[in-house]
């Protein structure tokens, strides 16, 4: 470049009024198309490479650039070639320190000369050269206007470029908040916000630190590099720490320059760490609960921006309200977990007897199964119990078990009661409630006593299992439902159905599989084992130490009938447990609920003779005592007071056919 002294210089500022608002045509309607192109395009690059070649056009130039001072001059874009190579840094400079445009022959070629100006306030960094053979003094003037109009355009679509850049981060971020929704655990959710945080934010790696407060310590997951894929930091050490207590955003171009920064995580993992971008983490109550970092911006791009720090904190927002959905649905899945096991730790089928023995069997069977299941037995043998046992045991454990007595029904209450109602269907719907069947859904309904159920009830409770699908009262939406349905009752249901008070079909799809439950006078061994079971329980409940059974209590236990069975005894241990004064429940402890008189197995109002009465009284007495000893005979015939074959006589005598079995048996042994 020839020295300054041969510059021509024009001011903006002073250039007449007819330069600057009253140029040529051709001019003038290159700055309206400018403008008009800036309210269209989407991006500055394509921007100026539509409109650099109209420029080379209107001022006869073979060169022309768009340079940018950073300090250093940085091409933004350029169109055409410069023959005489490099360009004149000192005019561009001097350009941009007077805000005025100026032109210069090059030094080594006499016939080419560049041209400079400033694009003004909007762009006060930025240079439009321009070079060629035929450029002119009186080009200058042209070259200003068009600048100032150029760089209010390029600030237009920049404007528009980084609203649109924007937009589409805000979308992605939306987006990949959503997908947030689908981790169940905390570890998996913290993994996926690191993945979508370097994708969002074109860096290598991201971390999530969260603050423990109590401990003063940060713990960053995931940490890359670090054995357990977790890091636990001080929470007043680096930039972290940093952020945690000041609330504000740090941004660092240079890591191992910058004093905040502890190099020590970079050697534990063996990263290195470049530039990177830590904002705070806040909850939805605008609580600090950690930061968020990205580290190293990819490679061609620039250190992190405002735009950067913007786009991570608002993905930190949905982050830090995934973190807490995440860790509250862990902590329920947790009490759900809990409550579960608690519950199949009270649903215990107690007993060694063959009968119970087979029933557990039977339980763990169907357990896996969705197959109806019919429970009889009388009432207190624990129908109840042994539905749970199958919820519990199944692959529905972690849903509703929803239990419904059907007795306590009326027929009116019982379609509202079971399918549920919409708000105003009768006189005292005051809202909208989901039924039984709703409640249940995905696990399992226990309807008990179904056998009192009215006519009315068993045709819509048939619709309803063939179907599967219920309706509200009141309501014209058809519901889907997912519910295992089982059905207990202390009444003969084949006798109910053979006089036409339980319907056939009903009757047969619920008893896809009948269990009947044995009462307690039929397994006396079984007594003792639930009685000390029951007795643990409510003595842990009473506060006091485990009360141990006399010998006479326990065979005045093993003596009674058990008219109410299971929770007959079940209720005895409870008074018991809360009322015995001793250490030990001695038999007079049991004499206020059970009594000689209660324990007759001779039906009281039969019209027997004295002998018959007798006979039969015997026979149980034996069976019962047989069963008590484990079916030792000549145990059987110690407790009875009786020499062993004399006990095999009396049998005879009584016409008690499994006297030979007993024998072979006691004889094998």
């Amino acid at each position: 470049m020839s020295k300054a002294e041969t510059v021509d210089w024009l001011d903006w500022k002073r250039l007449p009024l007819f330069s600057r608002f009253d140029a040529e045509a051709s001019l003038i309607q290159m700055c309206d198309r400018l403008l008009e192109e800036a309210s269209q395009q989407q991006r500055a690059s394509d921007y100026l490479r539509q409109f650099l070649p109209q420029l080379a056009t209107e001022l006869s130039c073979q060169w022309c650039t768009l340079i940018e001072r950073t300090p250093g001059w940085e091409t933004l874009f350029e169109f055409g070639r410069n023959t005489v190579g490099g360009f004149p840094a000192a005019l561009c400079d001097e350009a941009l320190d007077r805000d005025a445009g100026g032109m210069c022959a090059d030094e080594k070629r006499a016939d080419w000369s560049f041209m400079a100006a400033p694009l003004g306030d909007v762009r006060p960094s930025t240079i439009l050269l321009v070079g060629g053979r035929d450029l002119t003094a009186a080009s200058l003037s042209d070259l200003i206007v068009v600048a100032r109009v150029l760089g209010y355009a390029l600030s237009i679509v920049e404007k528009r470029e980084k609203n649109l850049r924007r937009i589409n981060r805000l979308q992605t971020t939306l987006h990949i908040a959503s997908s947030f929704s689908t981790a169940r655990e905390t570890q998996p959710l913290l993994e996926l916000i690191a993945k979508e945080a370097t994708r969002l934010l074109d860096c290598e790696r991201s971390s999530i630190f969260i603050w423990d407060r109590e401990h003063k310590q940060v713990v960053a997951c995931p940490a890359l590099g670090v054995e357990g894929n977790t890091l636990r930091l001080p929470d007043n050490v680096g930039i972290v720490g940093d952020v945690i207590h000041s609330g504000q955003v740090i941004r660092v171009d240079d890591a191992y320059n910058d004093e905040r920064f502890d190099p020590s995580v970079d050697k534990s993992s063996g990263f290195k760490t470049h530039n990177l971008l830590c904002v705070p983490l806040k909850n939805n109550a605008g609580e600090l609960i950690g930061a968020f970092e990205v580290m190293n911006k990819e490679k061609g791009k620039s250190d992190f921006d405002d735009d950067d720090a913007q786009s991570l904190a608002e993905l930190g927002v949905q982050a830090a309200t995934a973190l807490e959905n995440t860790r509250e649905l862990e902590q329920l899945s947790r009490s759900r977990d809990q409550l579960t096991e608690q519950a199949k730790q009270r649903v215990q089928i107690i007993g060694k007897s063959s009968a119970i023995a087979a029933l557990r069997s039977t339980i763990e069977r169907l357990a896996g199964t969705d197959l109806p299941v019919l429970i009889l037995g009388e009432s207190g043998t624990g129908k109840e119990v042994v539905s749970q046992s199958l919820h519990y045991q199944g692959p529905r454990a972690n849903t509703p078990f929803i239990a419904v007595n059907c007795a306590a029904l009326a027929e009116t209450l019982l379609e509202s009661e079971l399918f549920g109602h919409e708000k105003g269907a009768f006189t005292d719907a005051r809202e909208t409630r989901a039924g039984k069947f709703e409640l249940a859904e995905g696990g399992t309904l226990f309807l008990d006593e179904i056998g009192d159920m009215s006519p009315g009830g068993q045709a819509k409770l048939l619709r309803v299992l063939e179907q599967k699908v219920i309706t509200r009262v009141g309501g014209s939406e058809s519901i889907p439902i997912n519910v295992r349905v089982v059905a207990a009752t202390n009444a003969k249901l084949a006798e109910a159905v053979r006089d036409k008070k339980f319907r056939e079909d009903l009757y047969y799809r619920l008893s896809v599989v009948t269990l009947d439950l044995p009462p307690l006078r039929d397994r006396p061994e079984d007594v003792l084992l639930l009685a000390e079971f029951f007795l643990t329980q409510f003595c842990g409940q009473a506060n006091r130490r485990v009360l141990k059974i006399s010998a006479e209590a326990k065979k005045r236990l093993q003596a009674h009938l058990w008219p109410g069975n299971v929770r007959e005894l079940r209720n005895l241990m409870e008074r018991v447990a809360f009322l015995c004064a001793g250490d030990r429940v001695e038999v007079e402890d049991l004499a206020f609920i059970l009594s000689p008189s209660r324990d007759s197995v001779v039906d009281m109002s039969a019209d027997l003779s004295l002998k018959e009465a007798s006979r039969r009284f015997q026979q149980e007495y034996i069976r019962r005592t047989i069963k008590r000893v484990g079916g030792n005979m000549s145990e059987t015939a110690k407790c009875l007071g009786l020499h062993r074959s004399n006990l095999y006589r009396k049998m005879g005598q009584l016409e008690m056919h499994e006297a030979n079995d007993v024998q072979d048996f006691d004889d094998e042994d």
